[in-house]
């Protein structure tokens, strides 16, 4: 199977930047994209390939032709014709919302058809980002109740100022929100379940607050405290580093300026690689070649086992 490049799905939305258009090099005038969906299964919302062989298909159809050789006999067992990941670029204007996310179990009680574990990589953003990641100190759920009525929630979450590469894991649970001038990657779980716990009392254009959800927000919160939120690791050159493994992906970061080659001929998985800086040609075992830049996102199917890196390129390696 050829490797796979779709269409990306920008979305307009008020708190959205200027970051995205240019990073994707695309001939576009839209203004506050805050989010470039690269590879979506989300009913309604399905990614619409590009690549000749494919051209036209959504990724859902493209499983289910394909099954097992696009995403691997374990994954077709598990997640059937969805596409179990999403794969989108955010850029922040304006801060997010505070939310939550719930996990499959609490999802599905709720009649959703999955939960959300997410993480993020962030890439050039401004020098004053920041964002919210975890409790920072212990707290009941009806001291949460109170927190969130009294506007005081964002006091008792660990803040931090972020830069190019830090990392945060964000099973489903942990209460998070991304700040002003953040500019990242995310990886997650093919859904788009959300909970709102609270938007700092902004209004729309006719004077409406957004809708909140603190009940099913409750009922989600994981209220362990950790140290520190974000995920340690050492960058290294020409090898893939690490940065995530949980049972919905596995991630890694590659920072190369000479050629590699990825085996993957043990892996039962497509693989995806997201561009951050550089370009390179990805070439296939038939000797099929693929361009790859900052900005783009490939996927490439579980029937290919072995792929050919050749340039000086950052990207991240994501794949179930």
């Amino acid at each position: 199977m050829d490797i796979i490049k779709f269409k990306p799905q920008l979305k307009q939305v008020l708190w959205g930047g200027e970051k995205i258009i240019p990073f994707k090099q695309l001939d576009d005038h839209l203004s506050q994209v805050g989010e470039s969906w690269e590879i979506s299964g989300v009913k309604g919302s399905e990614s619409i390939a590009t690549t000749t062989a494919y051209e036209g298909k959504d990724i859902n159809s493209l499983v289910a032709q394909y099954q097992a050789d696009l995403i691997g006999e374990e994954n077709y067992a598990r997640f059937g014709n969805e596409f179990p990941l999403l794969i989108k670029f955010i850029d922040a204007r304006d801060q997010l919302s505070i939310q939550v996310h719930p996990d499959d179990a609490k999802a599905q009680a709720r009649g959703k058809s999955k939960g959300k574990t997410e993480m993020w990589y962030i890439m050039e953003s401004e020098p004053d980002a920041r964002l919210r990641s975890g409790l920072k100190q212990v707290i009941t759920p009806e001291e949460y109740a109170h927190l969130v009525d009294t506007n005081q929630i964002t006091g008792v979450l660990a803040e931090y100022n972020v830069k190019e590469g830090d990392v945060f894991f964000l099973p489903a649970g942990r209460i998070h929100s991304i700040g002003t001038g953040c500019f990242l990657a995310e990886i997650q779980q093919t859904s788009d379940v959300t909970y709102r716990i609270y938007d700092f009392k902004r209004q729309d254009a006719q004077g409406n607050y957004r809708e909140l959800h603190t009940e099913e927000a409750a009922e989600c919160i994981d209220y362990s405290v950790l140290p520190d939120y974000r995920t340690a690791y050492e960058a290294r050159k020409n090898e893939g580093v690490e940065l995530v493994s949980c049972p919905y992906f596995t991630t890694s970061v590659y920072d190369l300026d000479e050629e590699m080659v990825l085996d993957y001929s043990e892996l039962d998985s497509f693989v995806i690689l997201i561009a951050l800086k550089g370009s390179a040609t990805i070439t296939d075992e038939t000797g099929k070649e693929t361009s790859l830049r900052a900005g783009e996102t490939v996927l490439i199917p579980a029937k290919n086992t072995l792929v050919k890196i050749s340039g000086n390129i950052k990207f991240l390696e994501t794949f179930v």
